[in-house]
């Protein structure tokens, strides 16, 4: 088993005013050459928004990115007719496939929005660009994995055009829970959202993240309450 441990206070960071990014790979203006990706994960940034902030309208190809709010809700428009409002408890994915060109703002003119922002390489390239959205009830991810991406039609998830998905699991203080690839060979790049936990004898606290490879499954135990993302992924193409 391969570890890669990114700390909260090691990630890098900018201040827009409206805009407040933490980057876990290289990303805009933050480079480190130890932090381009892990595996076919190019982009995951934590990224604070003010209320009536925007990215304006902007072109995107070949990539899959996928929206994860955690407070408040965006609003998303692009030039193939996707439009939505999503909120905590939503996911969105967007195909940019040969190309497409969208907006993001905070749906709120007062209320900060707090959201993941992640950039995964396509599986196939230049697809037809596509939008989707799906509200996912937080209460079925209490200590189990909730996939709400995948390929996988029994994973009743949102489509990903690439062999990954994302879970997410509420998990209680002093319950261990089992992570098992749905791909043999991936890998896991693991978020403590919030909480604390253990990984095979080091603890991760709010915002640490774990690369993990080299092996289809591995147990984590929480700490205290825990919010967890799993992002699995493809290490090579």
């Amino acid at each position: 088993m391969n570890i890669q441990i990114q700390r909260a206070h090691e990630r890098g960071s900018a201040d827009y005013g409206w805009l407040k990014p933490n980057y876990y790979f290289s990303f805009s203006n933050y480079y480190h050459p130890q932090k381009i990706h892990f595996g076919l994960l190019r982009v995951l940034n934590d990224d604070f928004i003010a209320g009536g902030g925007a990215f304006p309208a902007h072109p995107h190809d070949n990539m899959e990115i996928v929206t994860i709010p955690l407070t408040g809700a965006v609003h998303h428009k692009d030039n193939t007719g996707g439009e939505g409002i999503i909120q905590a408890g939503d996911i969105q994915i967007m195909s940019a496939g040969s190309g497409i060109v969208h907006s993001e703002s905070n749906a709120s003119a007062t209320e900060p929005l707090t959201l993941f922002q992640v950039w995964i390489f396509p599986k196939q390239k230049n697809i037809t660009p596509r939008y989707d959205q799906r509200h996912f009830d937080i209460k079925d991810r209490l200590n189990q994995w909730q996939i709400v991406v995948s390929p996988k039609e029994e994973d009743n998830a949102l489509w990903i055009n690439q062999d990954a998905r994302f879970a997410l699991t509420n998990l209680s203080a002093g319950n261990t829970i089992e992570y098992k690839n749905g791909f043999d060979g991936n890998g896991v790049f693991l978020v403590v959202i919030s909480g604390s936990v253990e990984i095979d004898g080091t603890t991760l606290n709010k915002r640490d993240a774990l690369g993990i490879s080299e092996t289809n499954q591995f147990a984590i135990k929480a700490t205290t309450d825990t919010e967890l993302l799993a992002i699995e992924i493809p290490m090579t193409v």
